[in-house]
């Protein structure tokens, strides 16, 4: 199971469309974090710029269990985070939602996700 975190429905969709396994799309950080109480990802794939708690507040919280610090997350922002170390956070990758391409998300997913 991979969690995709964005509240764009339409961008949700389209990632959870290039994933070749089972998904779990939400429209918030606080949905998401209760949901892991139920169920842990394989990975989550993450916007930074959600509305509500933002995903660094979900950045945080996931580092501060140990059972969830160990998921890997790939962050989709418009945000340059070039130059940027966020591998304390678990981010395994961070793809530029204005350049990404299905691919991409595809690779990340075959890498980190179980099939």
């Amino acid at each position: 199971m991979i969690f995709v975190v964005d509240d764009d429905k339409v961008m949700a969709k389209c990632i959870a469309r290039a994933i070749p396994s089972d998904v779990r799309i939400f429209g918030n950080a606080i949905d998401a974090m209760e949901a892991l109480s139920e169920e842990l990802p394989e990975m989550i794939f993450l916007d930074i710029m959600l509305s509500g708690p933002d995903g660094f507040t979900f950045l945080n919280e996931m580092i501060s269990y140990p059972d969830t610090m160990k998921i890997p997350i790939v962050i989709i922002s418009s945000l340059d985070f070039s130059g940027q170390d966020l591998s304390e956070y678990g981010v395994v990758g961070i793809l530029d939602k204005s350049k990404m391409v299905p691919e991409d998300i595809e690779r990340y997913a075959e890498k980190y996700a179980r099939h």
